[in-house]
């Protein structure tokens, strides 16, 4: 090695060491979707996004950008020119995971969509990400907490679940089912113990709701990083070369 450097010019033996020694650029992870993933304002304490803890879990040569926000969907969020920005920055090798449908799916709001609608903003997500040579996931939208009256879990996102899930398989993308996993672990966890992964809170229990509050939508500290929990361990099924840069122990599943 040292004999083929002193053959070759010094101004190209100190490129090829930069080059060496330059470090890798990070892959960046790219979370665009509504509520349940958001960062939050000091004023929503103790409501969390789950991409809040979500960013925690990676050794250093991956950068998570959360780019969600309250009360988007599909069509706000690219309407609203958020989806913009992460395309003109968006880089070869990067992922974009993509949840929407909590609001897409409430037909009372602007922001809503048809089942027809949903699926093409979807795929329009996938091939824009693509055309970037970047790799998106879909992710079903995170479960509601309701139960019947026998203490069973009720399935709030039907439809548009399942519309992601065929998108997924049509566009051959990788899927993480948080619907079925986060349905699965209210499950276990009970109808009543399952409110500390909400916001939950007794009324004057914190300044920020002083009357209390019951969301059975939106995350405590502790169901954000539940959740997180939940798409970290499907990471590990969906794509083996990310999954090797979680460093954080995960709760077993």
């Amino acid at each position: 090695m040292f004999s083929l450097f002193k053959r070759m010019p010094l101004i190209l033996v100190l490129a090829v060491m930069s080059f060496a020694l330059a470090p890798a650029r990070k892959i960046k992870v790219w979370l665009i979707g509504d509520s349940t993933i958001a960062n939050k304002e000091i004023k929503a304490y103790p409501e969390t996004g789950w991409g809040m803890p979500f960013r925690y879990f990676f050794d250093s040569s991956v950068e998570v950008d959360n780019r969600a926000l309250n009360g988007r969907s599909t069509k706000s969020f690219i309407a609203e020119g958020h989806w913009q920005p992460v395309i003109n920055d968006l880089k070869e090798g990067d992922y974009v995971f993509i949840q929407f449908g909590h609001n897409d799916e409430v037909q009372t709001k602007a922001a809503s969509t048809k089942p027809d609608e949903f699926k093409n903003y979807l795929v329009r997500y996938i091939s824009e990400t693509r055309a970037k040579k970047a790799l998106p996931i879909l992710i079903t939208p995170v479960a509601r907490r309701k139960f019947d009256s026998s203490g069973h879990i009720v399935e709030t996102h039907k439809e548009y679940s399942e519309i992601v899930r065929t998108v997924a398989r049509e566009q051959s993308v990788g899927l993480i089912d948080l619907d079925k996993k986060s349905q699965q672990l209210l499950q276990q966890t009970g109808a009543e113990n399952s409110k500390l992964f909400f916001n939950y809170l007794e009324p004057n229990e914190h300044p920020n709701y002083p009357e209390g509050r019951q969301d059975d939508t939106h995350f405590s500290e502790l169901g954000a990083r539940k959740m997180a929990e939940l798409v970290l361990a499907e990471v590990r099924n969906v794509d083996p070369n990310l999954s090797k840069r979680i460093v954080k122990p995960l709760v077993k599943q």
